[in-house]
């Protein structure tokens, strides 16, 4: 079942220097945008970190430091990448967790704003693991019947995420609507207020600290009994993702 789009979707993958937003950078980004005629555009993209490419990262994705060393970094493509990202939904596989905020991060970082907060993010691994819970490999086979070949490589991996999407539209198709803002709020596990999840919507849509000493607590009653935890934040070795909203919230509570 082909998607039902009322505006463009970005399939995207990412692999990296390694899994610590905020310390690691991208080295390779592949995409798919698909619009709602059903045009696509695909593209690979390589940039050189600005950092070395453990060995432990390379082989998993197989690139190394001089296959990337004379390759733009993120920031100086960053311009021209967001003008691709503009009007778009987001969807990927453990997007939500991982290539998401380390995609906000390096556009952070390079002082670009992609407005992240207005798009819907669809994370198939989600549908995928309250269906079936599997890894990309599995449910490639599971949903289309066939093996995934060059498993890791971001073109067949991004590929291979889209056409698992519609192969879940057409076997859940009792459950799964074919609407991207249905996916999007269907492939949330928590209802993060940063894309880290540091801060999280509870039922009432209070943002509640989702991590350390005061998980639990509403944001807003820990910044009235402990001013210094927003600077502790602030200066902290957290993403500018998670700075900008705790920023954002403080504003909000302050009436502004």
């Amino acid at each position: 079942m082909k998607l039902k789009l009322e505006r463009p979707i970005i399939f995207f993958d990412l692999e990296t220097t390694g899994l610590t937003i905020g310390k690691d950078h991208i080295v390779e980004l592949c995409f798919i945008r698909l619009e709602p005629n059903g045009c696509e555009r695909a593209e690979t993209l390589r940039f050189n970190p600005g950092m070395h490419i453990p060995k432990e990262s390379s082989d998993v994705h197989g690139i190394k430091d001089e296959d990337v060393k004379d390759c733009p970094t993120f920031a100086e493509k960053a311009a021209e990448l967001a003008q691709v990202f503009e009007g778009c939904d987001i969807a990927g596989y453990n997007s939500n967790r991982f290539d998401v905020p380390m995609l906000a991060e390096e556009f952070a970082l390079a002082g670009v704003d992609i407005h992240i907060e207005e798009k819907r993010l669809v994370d198939v691994q989600n549908i995928f693991h309250k269906m079936e819970q599997r890894t990309l490999v599995a449910a490639y086979k599971f949903y289309c019947g066939r093996d995934l070949e060059a498993a890791h490589s971001a073109l067949a991996d991004t590929r291979a995420t889209l056409e698992v999407l519609e192969a879940q539209l057409d076997r859940y198709s009792d459950t799964l609507q074919n609407d991207v803002s249905f996916l999007a709020n269907f492939t949330q596990m928590v209802r993060g207020v940063d894309l880290a999840c540091r801060f999280i919507y509870d039922d009432n849509n209070v943002e509640i600290v989702n991590f350390g000493k005061y998980k639990g607590q509403p944001l807003r009653d820990v910044l009235r009994k402990d001013p210094s935890y927003k600077n502790w934040i602030l200066q902290g070795d957290f993403t500018q993702n998670t700075k900008q909203t705790l920023e954002r919230l403080v504003l909000k509570y302050a009436g502004k």
